[in-house]
């Protein structure tokens, strides 16, 4: 029996196959469980061409034994198997796959699919044993042949004894090193694992035989074992069954068994498409946010399978950002896989799934908002916020996509609304969809701000999270209305006798607002007359794009050394007793008019939640006036 070489530049191939290409090593057992799959698959392609052929499935299965004793672990089909010139072609020559020829061969055939593409899959083993040894008997003959090789050195093909028809592959697993542990391939748990991670819903049966231990009766730490045939993957997967055939249970179920969350789904979806790209999908929106959704450490992305074998745990490509809190699973078998398998080439068809794929979720979120508005306000509640920083990021790309999911505090109806339902609601005269700012409805409601637009029987968003306000400011605008915050300075909606009567106070007060600003320095960028207040008696407003509201958020962010400050306009109630104050004191007493200017100034800060700078003056300025 002479040794062999390689093909195809062997020994540099197959070290980089073995060192690069497979990021896990246990990765080698579901090459071996796809490879025997395939070669079941082949049979029963054969069967529908000769009648000679029953393929009964029940008769077809995938075998693994651990061998501990003698450090091997056989994976063993009851496939097609392969003749000598197979064995050269297919083992001998790297990178050439006999799945793929025979794929070519039969693309008229339909009902089943060839997992193998490469022929690369098989050499993945060298990466957990020293030496692998293929014994096969092809259908139809009586000789059967051994395929042995110890990595790059080469391969030898011999003829041996074989009973059935088949693959025998044997793998003499290396010794463990200190990084490495090569004896879990031997441990029947950690095998059944891998299983059900990988090759779930290969089609045919994988069996294993399972040690069984059992309390003896009687007794509290004495067990009986015994070996027990299981079969250990499940075959056919949820989402190649009729949608018919399940109930919201068994999706239920499906969610728990995947542990894709501890919480109970607000929503599922089936997808099965064929065109362009055929595949299957199982999606779920979940209820409750993941305790690390929000933070750096959380990975998005759906489960990514090929013909049922698992090539990807998440597929981050399938899924925006603003929907990585969606969970579920892709399954098409029109995927173009990298030479692992491990990972995709970026084609069209990836970008395909996921474009019908982001589709999809938002009209699913849609009906939810409208046919199920108690169950979308807890997922809103849960992911709003996400939905929110998609509008924000990429420069407002995604505005479109979402605006109609987003959801405000109202304060006429006193509770979440979308920007449609505000809409609908807007006085005949209503120019803008007006909001106010602030860190809950409560503190909102007592804003001096808020006065005007109440008064007008205008509704109001209130916006009470942190990303709201930029959100807003990017969508800029709602179906043709645009956007006005209650502290903008020009509202749409000043009456005209009062703008006249604010400008004539303005005009001949000129000099009292001057010695203000003056007073606030580089505190405030103008004191003036309000157009808006009618029972408060100051209030703080903004010039420019950053909000108050913004310059806290944007300050409260670590590492912001450089502090960013809006354009504050200090804004005196000319009707309230304060105004006559300020005046008298103008005329007889500057000293008093500084006092009363900062004191207002402050009050100003506290009703916007922004911090007094310096306390111990403000509570002696208080001292002074009640003092007189």
């Amino acid at each position: 029996m002479s040794k062999k070489q390689f093909k195809a530049e062997s020994k540099r191939l197959l070290e980089l196959m073995i060192n690069s290409i497979y990021t896990h090593k246990e990765i080698f057992l579901r090459e071996l469980i796809s490879n025997a799959s395939d070669a079941i698959d082949k049979l029963y392609y054969k069967a529908l061409t000769d009648e000679a052929i029953k393929f009964e499935k029940d008769n077809y299965y995938i075998r693994i034994i651990p061998d501990k004793k003698n450090r091997e672990l056989r994976v063993i089909d009851t496939g097609i198997g392969m003749t000598k010139e197979e064995l050269e072609d297919n083992l001998g020559t790297i990178a050439r796959s006999g799945s793929l020829s025979f794929k070519k061969e039969n693309e008229s055939q339909e009902g089943y699919d060839i997992i193998g593409q490469f022929g690369v899959g098989f050499y993945s083993a060298f990466m957990a044993a020293d030496t692998i040894t293929v014994i096969s008997k092809v259908f139809g003959s009586d000789e059967a042949y051994k395929w042995e090789s110890q990595g790059t050195d080469g391969y030898s093909i011999a003829v041996c004894e074989k009973d059935t028809v088949g693959t025998e592959i044997i793998l003499k697993l290396k010794q463990n090193t200190e990084d490495d542990n090569y004896d879990e391939f031997l441990d029947e748990y950690r095998l059944k694992n891998l299983v059900k991670k990988y090759s779930d819903f290969i089609r045919y049966p994988i069996k294993m035989n399972v040690t069984i231990s059992k309390l003896k009766e009687g007794s509290k730490d004495e067990y009986d074992e015994h070996v027990e045939e299981q079969i250990v993957n499940s075959m056919v997967p949820i989402w190649r069954k009729n949608r018919n055939e399940l109930k919201d249970e068994d999706y239920v179920q499906f969610y728990e068994e995947k542990h894709y969350g501890f919480d109970k789904p607000v929503k599922h979806v089936h997808i099965s498409t064929d065109g362009v790209v055929s595949y299957t999908a199982i999606l779920y929106i979940p209820e409750k946010t993941p305790f690390d959704y929000y933070t750096k450490e959380y990975e998005k992305g759906l489960e990514l399978y090929s013909s049922g074998v698992l090539i990807m745990n998440k597929c981050s490509d399938l899924l925006p950002d603003y929907f990585s809190f969606v969970k579920g699973l892709v399954d098409s078998a029109d995927l173009s896989l990298n030479i692992s398998r491990e990972m995709l080439q970026h084609d069209r068809q990836l970008k395909l799934i996921a474009k019908n794929i982001k589709t999809k979720i938002k009209g699913e979120l849609l009906e939810l908002q409208k046919a199920d508005r108690e169950n979308y306000e807890k997922f809103y509640q849960s992911f709003g916020r996400q939905l929110k920083y998609g509008v924000y990021s990429d420069f407002g790309g995604n505005k479109d996509m979402l605006q109609d999911l987003l959801m405000f505090y109202s304060s006429k109806e006193k509770k979440p609304v979308t920007l449609d339902e505000y809409l609908s609601r807007m006085v005949e005269d209503q120019k803008y969809i007006y909001y106010a700012t602030g860190e809950s409805v409560a503190r909102i409601e007592k804003l001096p701000q808020t006065e005007l637009v109440a008064e007008k029987g205008y509704e109001i968003l209130y916006l009470t999270d942190d990303i709201d306000e930029f959100a807003v400011k990017m969508l800029m605008s709602y179906k043709e209305k645009e956007f006005k915050s209650v502290s903008s300075q020009d509202l749409g909606i000043e009456d005209k006798e009062n703008e006249a009567k604010a400008e004539t106070e303005e005009k001949s007060h000129k000099e009292l607002f001057e010695k203000m600003t003056t007073i606030l320095a580089d505190k405030v960028k103008e004191v003036r007359v309000s157009k808006r207040l009618k029972s408060h008696p100051v209030c703080l407003t903004n010039e420019g794009e950053i909000s108050i509201e913004m310059e806290k958020v944007l300050n409260a962010m670590p590492n912001n050394e450089q502090k960013i400050k809006a354009d504050k306009v200090l804004e005196i109630n000319p009707n309230h007793e304060i105004f006559k104050a300020l005046t008298a004191a103008y005329e007889k007493d500057p000293d008093k008019l500084s006092l009363y200017t900062n004191v207002l100034y402050n009050q100003a800060l506290l009703i916007e939640g922004l911090p007094v700078q310096d306390p111990v003056e403000f509570t002696n300025n208080i001292c002074k006036l009640m003092v007189g």
